[in-house]
């Protein structure tokens, strides 16, 4: 398994993921490798990849900072 793998299943359980479906599988796949490279982006918080990615879904400004790309400190 190569490192990028390793990041994807320790931030998004990738593992553990259900789907069965071939089509949907490579979606979710493509969606989450889009959804941390935005967030690997946003370096002005100094917290873990997997604390940033429960941040972005609790705090609706914080993702929207992520997505769009605007950084407030």
């Amino acid at each position: 398994e190569n490192s990028l793998h390793w990041v994807l299943d320790v931030t998004f359980r990738e593992d553990e993921c259900r789907v069965r479906d071939r089509t949907a599988a490579q979606n979710l796949a493509m969606l989450r490798k889009i959804a941390l490279n935005l967030i690997k982006q946003h370096s002005t918080a100094k917290i873990s990849l997997k604390a940033r990615r429960k941040k972005a879904a609790w705090d609706d400004q914080y993702m929207t900072q992520i997505i769009s790309g605007k950084f407030h400190a």
